[in-house]
């Protein structure tokens, strides 16, 4: 019953920030970027750190995780009203990374662990970030992972935050999944999930011992490098905004939908996850496997891309 009432709060929260968004006219403008074509409210997932914040008062996120959630929503909120310069967004994800380290008590570790934390957490920020470009996209690969860490948590004392922060994904699913979106997620959305997704994905590695779990993240995170790579071959600033991932080139070029093509990523990262769960469980995941498991993925990520690419230069012949 409880999270009948908690889902008609989101849906009632979400309804009148669509108000205000409107009347403050906090939208997206289509662009050269752009994947989609009509001014859409920008935002729609503030009602992710709300639910990281009803998580908190029921007594199952700690204070250092609120704060980091919280820090990067206010930061990446006022980046979506008010456009920042990169030196404030970059410095509440640093700190926000460094609340997450401190609540796992990952200082009294190595000191090394620190610095390859940091890098780690800030740039699978930034590639969620990134990758939330299309209708669906960010919500539905985050429910993969909410799906993932709740089956692996099932059995402890924070599982009920994994159903909250379901509940506010299928809510704002419910007006980003479709062909003309209501709401975009924004960067309080993307940003402050992917916070939240890295707190679980560092406690899962750090108590398992086990870095196989990475691998829950891997299609984000090779599309993101292979992007990066790809841009870096061609002599293009990396730093500058662009149309370059895959997902960018099936929904805008190829022309699939983009439910597909969202679905389609995230049944790859939901199939890998099942794969990893059965290799861990059985013992098979030593770092070697880890680490070759991730180079088969990106040739196959690098081959698929190849061969889009000459699909769409074939096409503007």
């Amino acid at each position: 019953m409880q999270y009948i009432l908690v889902a008609l709060l989101f849906v009632i929260l979400e309804l009148v920030y669509f108000k205000i968004a409107d009347f403050f006219n906090i939208i997206d403008k289509p662009n050269h970027r752009s994947s989609h074509t009509t001014i859409t409210l920008r935002g729609g997932g503030i009602i992710f750190p709300i639910a990281v914040l009803v998580a908190f008062i029921l007594g199952y996120v700690s204070v250092p995780v609120l704060i980091a959630v919280g820090l990067v929503s206010i930061v990446s909120f006022v980046d979506d009203v008010f456009p920042l310069p990169p030196l404030p967004r970059f410095l509440s994800h640093l700190i926000a990374v460094l609340l997450l380290l401190f609540d796992l008590d990952l200082f009294g570790f190595e000191f090394w662990i620190i610095p390859i934390s940091i890098v780690l957490l800030i740039g699978w920020i930034n590639a969620f970030n990134f990758m939330d470009g299309i209708n669906g996209i960010t919500v539905l690969y985050a429910m993969v992972s909410l799906l993932t860490f709740g089956y692996l948590y099932q059995n402890q004392n924070q599982f009920p935050v994994f159903i909250l922060m379901g509940i506010s994904c299928l809510v704002f699913g419910f007006f980003n999944i479709r062909k003309k979106a209501k709401t975009f997620a924004g960067d309080v959305g993307s940003i402050s999930m992917a916070v939240f997704l890295a707190y679980f994905m560092l406690k899962l590695i750090f108590e398992k011992q086990q870095i196989g779990y990475l691998l829950f993240f891997s299609v984000y995170g090779i599309d993101a490098i292979v992007t990066i790579l790809y841009r870096i071959k061609n002599k293009e600033n990396i730093l500058q905004p662009h149309r370059s991932h895959l997902y960018q080139y099936l929904s805008n070029e190829m022309q699939w939908s983009h439910v597909s093509v969202s679905l389609l990523y995230a049944v790859i990262q939901l199939a890998i996850n099942c794969c990893v769960i059965v290799f861990i469980n059985k013992g098979y995941m030593s770092p070697m496997v880890f680490l070759l498991t991730g180079l088969v993925l990106m040739a196959v990520y690098w081959r698929i891309r190849i061969k889009v690419l000459s699909i769409m230069r074939l096409k503007s012949v």
